[in-house]
């Protein structure tokens, strides 16, 4: 992930210098890695149930590995995108989910699914900072070199270090499923959710394609120097989000928070627009968005495990997964293309924009149930145990929910978590009683 954030802050800067270079082929360099994991993200991970999930993981990291080489060995725009569409096309996120549930037992699979995703917010965290540190040292060009490597030792990592599942399964909590499709994309809290993350790194993107020219043309910072506006700004924005999370989920107060970081980004694009000129406005607006834009990554995943029933919760992640790309991929194109006809200023109107329309989705949606999701193997069952133990679990203090799956031998529960009583729960699971030590 790092390898396809890190040129973020640093590409439009890189790409004057490109053969065939316009602002509307910058941006869609930048952000068409989105429409190729958007594509493929899906499809790798079936595969991977043909194919084995380690297999299939180092085919994606060699595709990236490839187009890093054909972005550092290209000196023209349609090369570049070219590269930036095979980073993306290397697409095994749903993969990497698929071989974590195959090494977790059921009720440490979110946890475990919880870390990946810390990581990957931490990795786009870095890259902000990294991609213009690195940029003084060894170029773009050493970047996408370095990220190139850096995938081929992921491979290495991924045969030495991984641990190998003693078998791989369908996991409906972490995989989609193509009949479930038309059920998720039809509920209107799970599509006020992914339109949500869509509009999110539209606005992250489109942003990124001019704030290196606002920083140089604007600022006149060099581009050796923009490191040193990241980093304060993403220290402070990583421990502004704290409080606001805990709020938002100790506190139960998750539409409010939620609604108040797309407000709070809304006010950032808008300091944007109206005091581009001010260093001062500018970090502000920097800290704003950053600070707001933490809470949402937090939440929003948070809102689908709340929203979506348990046993399609591989479907609605990957859904929303898919609109996070797409989100990327449009507002690229769209940030370059603003930016080409009608200036910087026409990019942040746009963002605020698109910010509104999503505070007004955000205001209407209803207020989520504080529920998590827990699963327990219950073992073989015919559909009439499976029928009994859809009532025992619903009489269990802390179940609101409950499905039981035969062909599965799992049971998806919705389940409170300050309340729910766990030592009850645990006692119709197998694994209590055949524990696989190799699961973590």
């Amino acid at each position: 992930m790092m390898g396809l954030f890190m040129i973020l802050p640093v590409f439009a800067l890189y790409a004057e210098h490109l053969e065939g270079v316009t602002p509307t082929l910058v941006g869609l360099a930048v952000g068409i890695y989105g429409l190729t994991q958007a594509l493929f993200q899906i499809p790798f991970g079936m595969l991977s149930d043909r194919f084995g999930r380690k297999p299939m993981i180092a085919l994606g990291l060699l595709i990236f590995a490839l187009g890093s080489v054909v972005a550092a060995m290209s000196d023209t725009m349609l090369g570049v995108i070219l590269g930036r569409a095979l980073q993306g096309a290397g697409a095994i996120a749903a993969v990497v989910m698929a071989l974590t549930a195959d090494l977790t037992r059921e009720e440490n699979r979110v946890k475990a699914m919880s870390i990946i995703g810390i990581s990957i917010g931490a990795s786009f965290a870095g890259s902000l900072v990294a991609g213009p540190f690195l940029n003084t040292l060894i170029g773009v060009q050493g970047i996408f070199w370095m990220t190139g490597i850096l995938a081929l030792l992921a491979i290495v990592a991924l045969y030495t270090v991984v641990p190998t599942p003693i078998s791989s399964r369908f996991h409906r909590d972490a995989q989609p499923i193509p009949a479930q499709f038309k059920t998720v994309l039809f509920n209107p809290e799970l599509l006020r959710l992914n339109a949500g993350i869509f509009i999110l790194h539209s606005v992250l993107t489109s942003t990124f394609v001019v704030m290196p020219l606002v920083l140089r043309d604007q600022m006149g910072i060099a581009a050796e120097g923009h490191w040193y506006v990241y980093l304060p700004v993403m220290l402070v924005a990583f421990i502004g989000m704290v409080p606001f999370v805990i709020v938002a989920e100790g506190k139960r107060r998750i539409k409010q928070v939620f609604a108040g970081a797309i407000g709070t980004m809304v006010l950032a694009e808008v300091l944007l627009v109206t005091e581009l000129h001010s260093m001062v406005f500018l970090l502000a607006a920097l800290v704003l968005f950053f600070v707001a834009f933490n809470v949402l990554e937090a939440i929003l995943p948070s809102l689908i495990v709340k929203v979506a029933p348990s046993h399609i919760k591989g479907t609605a992640m990957g859904v929303y997964s898919t609109s996070q790309f797409l989100g990327a991929f449009c507002g690229g194109v769209m940030g370059g293309t603003l930016f080409g006809h009608f200036g910087v200023e026409s990019v942040f109107i746009f963002a605020t924009l698109m910010l509104m329309l999503w505070l007004s989705l955000a205001a209407t949606m209803r207020s989520p149930r504080y529920l998590g999701s827990f699963m327990v193997r219950v073992g073989p069952v015919d559909e009439e145990r499976a029928h009994q133990l859809v009532i025992e679990f619903t009489k269990i203090p802390g179940v609101a929910e409950a499905v039981v799956i035969p062909e599965d031998q799992i049971a998806y529960l919705k389940v409170d978590n300050k309340s729910v009583d766990r030592d009850a729960l645990m006692k119709y699971s197998v694994d209590v009683v055949e524990h696989d030590p190799d699961k973590k």
